[in-house]
């Protein structure tokens, strides 16, 4: 029936009507107002639309409401955040569309970047608004920001300057609740086990014997960086019987795995049953003692019932964005929610665009998106976009990199770092290129980088036969990336994508690493930690050696040691452990002295942060790139 209503004032009569008969949709309790007749609660909910409409207007921006009316997202499909200007967006949109062909993805990633990032979230910002500058329908989708880097070193995630998405101080901050609601998730899974342990309850009931709390692997998780976390000592005190005592930690919630079940799952039944399979450690008998054992799936399930939906916000332009899951790509698998890139897809339809990203550089989000997300549902990435900046390639030429991002200059001595920092760039381009996908190099110019800088980085590239392209979308907007946007849909028109993944999943579990490490990290070999072979050995006596692999390790090289930069030979890829995450459905393989807790820096965002009473606490947040 929607199909008949149009313009923008009809449709946002409909979701006030929708407002008023779904009043949980909304963050204002309507509820309170239910004594009044029906023409006075549309009246009220016309006007609440109204007033977000001005308020957004009143910023630049468009409600909420005209952005998915522009996509084609009927009113019975947006759930409401009149607060924030934005909505969720409800499964059914996957049903609707299930049978229209998907538009074009394009994977964001970046060469090795520095402490401060590269501006990789912001290029992804600017290619949408570039593509929507030059008439290409577009739908963007990116992870939603982490407390921790919030308020460590590197501030929020959500663009820079005019290539930024809305609203950005609330996506930085709490936003929708999602990441909250995936940390209880979590740590009631936590408590599920610890109650186990204290009643010694049989499994689901049954005659199987308890958990052996020596093999327990399910920690708990925050999302914030707390070094003190990692390692912690649990003694829980039992009247008739000895205390029991036990080692554990906590992760940050963007490791957790529910994090990644929540961005890997296709749609309500799937989060169920991954969240079913989740192994929290063994019986005395040996066996996996799953969620589902434990009968807390649906109690998790009802804490994620409105997380699983994603969030529709926009660009400084205008331009859609879908908000999902914040798995980092370091300790994670680094990529936004199926659920989003599918609605995408499906949103945008043949010969439209789909801008996606992966966490850090090629070895990790993109490496785990090819791998372990394209795999599985299927997708065939028509370009990636790899982000370089003339600060990280100093930095990886042997300057330091409190040299590197200082005011550029021609001297010989910083043209000599930038040349030699290429030696990181064309490994990230060579990555790309094992997975068959076409290549567009994209400059991330800041204020103080040289021209002469500049054209090297373009004059190297061509070299190599690789397109490039400058972008400028933090000072121009769309307009400053329409350039970088044809060059794009040149590319996508007429170099076919000839995607693979880099393995097979019948490889065992060390050739699977290894092949990781040799082609993509260009290691020599892997040396396997003596609990890493005996987690090897388990893994596979359980059924679980087919199953991809998602490494964990530093972002700030591509050796497992964060200290070689550039392009390092003769290295050894040192794994620590392997844990299954049997949810989501890979290996998790820890490398290096990776932490899934991270810890703050010596200088942190939130010292520099302002009364929220007095001024605008958020302009700490935003990145320099």
């Amino acid at each position: 029936m929607w199909k008949h209503l149009k313009g923008t004032k009809v449709f946002c009569l409909i979701v006030s009507i929708l407002l008023v008969v779904n009043s949980t949709a909304i963050a204002i309790p309507i509820q309170q107002h239910s004594l009044r007749t029906m023409s006075s609660k549309l009246s009220y909910a016309e006007q609440l639309l109204q007033a977000m409409k001005q308020k957004a207007n009143a910023q630049g921006l468009l409600s909420i409401c005209e952005v998915a009316e522009r996509i084609g997202i009927m009113p019975d499909e947006l759930q409401l955040y009149t607060h924030l200007n934005a909505a969720k967006v409800d499964l059914s949109l996957l049903k609707r569309l299930k049978d229209r062909p998907n538009g074009y993805l394009i994977i964001v990633t970046a060469m090795t970047p520095t402490l401060a990032g590269i501006g990789k979230t912001t290029i992804e910002i600017v290619i949408a608004q570039g593509l929507a500058y030059i008439g290409k329908t577009v739908v963007a989708t990116l992870r939603e920001p982490s407390l921790g880097p919030t308020f460590g070193f590197k501030g929020g995630a959500t663009g820079s300057g005019k290539a930024s998405i809305e609203p950005a101080e609330e996506i930085n901050m709490h936003f929708t609740g999602d990441i909250n609601a995936v940390e209880k998730a979590h740590n009631l899974l936590a408590a599920a086990v610890a109650k186990h342990l204290y009643y010694r309850n049989k499994l689901d009931g049954s005659t199987r014997n308890v958990i052996n709390p020596e093999t327990i692997t399910w920690p708990r998780a925050m999302d914030m960086c707390d070094r003190e976390l990692r390692e912690m000592r649990l003694i829980m005190a039992r009247k008739k019987s000895p205390d029991m005592v036990r080692d554990s930690q906590f992760i940050i919630t963007a490791a957790s795995e529910i994090m990644a079940i929540l961005a890997l799952s296709r749609d309500e039944n799937d989060l169920i049953e991954r969240l079913g399979r989740i192994t929290v450690g063994y019986d005395y008998d040996g066996n996996p003692v799953t969620a589902k054992d434990l009968n807390v799936v649906n109690a998790m399930a009802v804490l994620l019932k409105d997380a699983i939906k994603p969030n529709l916000v926009q660009t400084t332009e205008g331009q859609p964005v879908l908000v999902h899951a914040g798995p980092f790509a370091n300790i994670a698998h680094g990529n936004n929610s199926v659920i989003a890139t599918n609605m995408a897809l499906k949103i945008t339809g043949p010969g439209g665009f789909v801008v996606t990203e992966g966490g850090f550089g090629t070895e990790l989000g993109a490496e785990k998106f090819y791998d372990i997300v394209a795999r599985q549902e299927g997708y065939k990435p028509n370009l990636t976009v790899l982000v370089v900046t003339a600060r990280a390639l100093k930095m990886h030429g042997g300057m330091s990199q409190a040299d590197a991002m200082k005011k550029g200059d021609d001297s010989q001595g910083t043209l000599s770092a930038l040349k030699r920092g290429f030696a990181n760039l064309d490994k990230h381009i060579e990555n790309i290129e094992k997975f068959g996908v076409p290549v567009l190099v994209a400059i991330n110019r800041f204020p103080d980088d040289t021209n002469t800088e500049i054209e090297l980085i373009k004059k190297h590239c061509l070299e190599l036969m690789v397109m490039v392209e400058l972008s400028e979308g933090v000072t121009k907007g769309g307009a400053g990336g329409a350039d970088l946007a044809r060059a794009a849909v040149e590319i996508i028109e007429n170099i076919p994508s000839r995607f693979k993944p880099l393995y097979e999943l019948e490889l065992s579990i060390r050739q699977k690493i290894e092949t990781v490490a040799r082609e993509i990290y260009g290691a020599d070999g892997v040396e396997f930690s003596g609990k890493a072979l005996n987690d090897i050995e388990k893994l596979e006596k359980f059924g679980l050696g087919k199953l991809p692999i998602c490494i964990a390790k530093t972002p700030y090289s591509l050796s497992d040691d964060k200290n070689l930069q550039g392009a390092p030979k003769g290295c050894k890829l040192e794994v620590r452990e392997i844990k299954a995450s049997t949810g989501a459905g890979f290996l998790v393989v820890i490398a290096g002295d990776v932490m899934l807790m991270p810890g703050l820096t010596q200088k942190s965002r939130f010292e520099t942060m302002e009364n929220p009473f007095r001024a605008n606490v958020f302009n700490a947040l935003q990145t320099a790139a």
